[in-house]
């Protein structure tokens, strides 16, 4: 996207501006495609299947959070997966690695792997335009447990279980961070044990249990408050 150039749109957005938003010539808008950066443009004629924009000048985008935070989630059933994808975005997440562990009940065919990975990109896509942040989340395609336990990462390791001893306040981590959360049924325990037995720390949200979809934007507003992010 290069200032002083025109730039069509076309498909649902387009239509989401001229039908819904029902923007007119002339009326100024904000651009962005997932490069860090914001883009002040004009309509110049909309329509029903395109929009043509001026795209004027690059633009300070707001700042993306100091803690690179990966969510590595449980797969989920349909909206509760979207929750979560769609809250942890808004709240700055850099990543996201859906996990298939023994108690998730999802099964994704190959047929419908890639359909489901382009939903997921664009509830990822949606929170960032109504959060305003400039660059996209990359969602993973979704491995075994197993399989990403034995990845090399530089990343600290944190899998949230209640009743586990230490508090995510008090949990020493660095940057990058990956947050491990479990299905609707939790991890069993032969999972929690080989967790922790490769270096992932086991940390509480408290004394209430939370659903799946609750825990990791739960969790990650937390560390983002510890890390400075909301002051």
């Amino acid at each position: 996207m290069e200032p002083g150039r025109n730039l069509t749109i076309s498909g649902s957005r387009a239509h989401y501006l001229s039908r819904v938003l029902r923007v007119v010539p002339g009326q100024a808008i904000v651009l962005f495609n997932g490069d860090g950066c914001d883009y002040a443009a004009d309509v110049v004629r909309p329509g029903k299947n395109e929009l043509i924009l001026a795209v004027n000048s690059r633009l300070p985008a707001t700042a993306e959070s100091g803690l690179k935070i990966t969510v590595a989630q449980a797969l989920s059933r349909g909206e509760r997966m979207d929750q979560t994808l769609q809250k942890c975005t808004e709240l700055g997440v850099a990543a996201f690695q859906p996990l298939i562990s023994e108690r998730v009940e999802v099964r994704l065919k190959a047929d419908k792997l890639s359909r489901r990975i382009g939903h997921w990109q664009g509830v990822v896509i949606s929170a960032c335009e109504q959060s305003g942040r400039a660059v996209i989340p990359e969602v993973l395609e979704p491995m075994q447990l197993r399989d990403w336990l034995t990845q090399p990462t530089p990343c600290s390791r944190l899998v949230l279980q209640p009743g586990a001893d230490r508090p995510l306040a008090a949990a020493k981590y660095t940057d990058p961070l990956e947050l491990v959360v479990g299905p609707e049924g939790g991890f069993t325990e032969p999972e929690m044990e080989s967790m922790c037995s490769k270096g992932v720390q086991a940390v509480s949200l408290g004394p209430r249990v939370l659903r799946t979809e609750t825990a990791a934007p739960a969790a990650v507003a937390v560390l983002q408050a510890l890390s400075g992010d909301f002051c």
